[in-house]
């Protein structure tokens, strides 16, 4: 039975103090230091195979600590609106007076008797966590965006990461006002139900009732919000819904919405579908001649919306001077390189509040957030510099590296998927199948030569040069899965020299006998005339084409023209110019003939 105890007290002094003097065999009082002692001692005490039984107030380890309150009173919203700032410290929510705090910072480390409790009590991590919060406090408020980094568990400066050990000897909470809002951002369901006017032409979907309330209580307040629905859940119609609110609020106060050139006409035709009272100016050169693009700003009277390009918003400089009610994106992803002529102009967009629509946020780095981030909200993010120092900070951190980012741009954020069965509940399951095809002889020779070359040119080059070099060889590869003709320029397309044409004949054919229809992607323009005549001949009938080269108003009457009920029976779009944001609901068949580098762009 003394083996235990022995093993006990060759890890512990204070336990082989005992064992010698005979103190461990007789009941004793002891003081709350020698308590506290034993209390850290227990998992030792444990693994020496004793059995310890602790009181149930020290699983909680309650200990007085820095409350931070940012938020208390009541004031106005925004990136560039203050917040009071509140610091004391408390024990399990109660405020200390100053006759406690000073016995408490005054008396010893360990347990301490405290408002009829024993806690735990670290003098000099509580004395590091007052001065660190008030130095802040001395200011008196910090900013909006002060305040949401810090509730975030990010420093208000995005720069430190802070002391782990001092965190948790401090409690950062939202004061009742700016609680209350928070609450809202991030549980969009339980907001107040924005008006739906009678001049929307349509059913909202509850979760469309909640992304068009969500999107008002942001837009209210001043705020940008990144609605993030997946592909086919009604965005489009969630933001016509949102514009005909704020027409009510505020009349006369035009909106502008930014497209890539080939979702015009798809905007035009759904804002005349669901919001015919919407007063919509199409701000390009197919639709009005240069002399009046230049001079709208100056005549745009009693207009709603104004729907325009990515290009014309830094051709044309007034949209960047414009005081705008809304300045919303659509595919916002465009804007994902901060150094490009674009992105910088649309930055320069003056409005009330900002709102970006995308189905990827993200597509391949943390720097497209950053991007989105510094249009929706500037500055919540810092810099760019900043911000990438933020981040090489949280990898560094051992659990849960990107929360405090998470819960810094989340409430921003609202991503809702098709598979979410509280989405849409009767909508079919989407089914995706990976076909795969055989090479053919005249395939597999060319595909040899290639590598064989690529080999020879590595051999040859160093640096960068061999990265170029894969990058190419890898897409003549792909060029030749789809079919040698594509590699050498010459000749016909025949089906019988490549496996993917004879793969692309079995599935439409089954297509084409149940009179369905088909989209066909592809990246590459070349072999768009190669496929169409090939799928002509499997239909009976000619489809149609979209890609880089069709113009913008004549990328509008190919949509209408596939969505009519006896419309062609495919349609073949490059992945690039056809992918998003168009309403091809007509066709039940996706098919990918080749493969784009990022999934999250097919």
């Amino acid at each position: 039975m003394l083996t235990p105890v022995n093993q006990a007290a060759k890890r512990l002094d204070w336990v082989d103090d005992l064992v010698t003097s005979g103190g461990i065999y007789r009941a004793t009082a002891w003081t709350a230091d020698r308590a506290y002692t034993l209390l850290q001692s227990a998992p030792e005490i444990e693994e020496s195979g004793l059995t310890i039984k602790l009181p149930n107030w020290w699983k909680k380890r309650p200990r007085p600590s820095v409350s931070v309150t940012i938020g208390e009173q009541k004031g106005g919203v925004g990136l560039d609106e203050l917040l009071d700032f509140k610091v004391e410290v408390a024990l399990g929510g109660d405020g200390l007076t100053d006759e406690e705090l000073g016995a408490l910072l005054s008396g010893p480390d360990g347990l301490v008797f405290l408002k009829g409790q024993w806690v735990e009590v670290d003098r000099e991590r509580i004395r590091q966590a007052m001065e660190h919060w008030q130095k802040l406090e001395r200011r008196g408020e910090v900013s909006f965006i002060e305040g949401m980094r810090l509730l975030a568990d990010a420093s208000s400066d995005l720069k430190e990461g802070g002391d782990e050990e001092q965190k948790a000897w401090t409690v950062l909470q939202a004061g009742s006002a700016f609680r209350d809002i928070l609450d809202g951002l991030r549980n969009p369901a339980t907001l107040a139900s924005a008006k739906i006017t009678e001049d929307l032409k349509a059913t909202l979907r509850p979760y469309q009732k909640t992304g068009l309330n969500w999107l008002a209580f942001l837009t209210n307040l001043g705020l940008g919000a990144c609605l993030a629905d997946d592909m086919g859940l009604g965005k489009t119609i969630q933001v016509l819904a949102l514009l005909l609110n704020r027409r009510k609020q505020a009349p006369g106060a035009p909106s502008v919405l930014v497209v890539p050139a080939s979702l015009l006409a798809n905007w035009k035709a759904e804002a005349a579908r669901f919001a015919p009272a919407l007063k919509i100016v199409i701000a390009h050169p197919s639709e009005m001649r240069r002399d009046e693009l230049a001079e709208l700003g100056d005549h745009l009277g009693p207009v709603d919306l104004v729907i325009t390009t990515y290009s014309m918003i830094y051709r044309e400089e007034w949209f960047q001077q414009y005081p705008w009610e809304l300045a919303i994106l659509d595919e916002a992803q465009a804007i994902k390189n901060p150094a490009s002529r674009q992105t910088k102009a649309v930055k320069k967009l003056q409005a009330r509040a900002r709102v970006a629509l995308t189905g990827t946020p993200v597509e391949n780095r943390l720097g497209d957030l950053w991007s989105l981030f510094d249009f929706l909200n500037p500055g919540l993010l810092g810099s760019s510099k900043v911000f990438k120092e933020f981040v090489k900070g949280l990898q560094g951190r051992a659990d849960n590296q990107f929360a405090p980012l998470r819960k810094l741009v989340g409430p921003y954020i609202l991503r809702r998927l098709k598979t979410d069965p509280n989405v849409v509940s009767d909508l079919p399951d989407k089914i995706e199948i990976k076909s795969y095809c055989s090479l053919t002889k005249a395939q597999v020779t060319l595909y040899q030569k290639t590598l064989e070359k690529m080999k020879q040119n590595l051999q040859a080059s160093d640096g960068m040069a061999r990265r170029g070099i894969v990058v190419q060889s890898l897409t003549r590869l792909k060029q030749v899965c789809n079919h040698p003709a594509q590699v050498s320029g010459m000749g016909e397309y025949e089906p019988s020299k490549s496996g993917k044409f004879q793969r692309l004949q079995e599935i439409c054919s089954e297509i084409a006998e149940r009179q369905e229809r088909v989209l066909v992607f592809t990246q590459f323009r070349e072999i768009i005339d190669g496929l169409s005549e090939y799928l002509t001949e499997i239909f009976g009938r000619a489809g149609l084409v979209l890609h880089g080269g069709t113009n913008v108003k004549k990328r509008g009457q190919l949509v209408e023209q596939f969505q009519q009920a006896d419309g062609p029976p495919f349609f073949i779009l490059s992945l690039k110019a056809g992918g998003t944001g168009l309403n091809l609901t007509r066709a039940s068949h996706v098919i990918h003939f080749d493969r784009w580098w990022n999934p999250a762009v097919e």
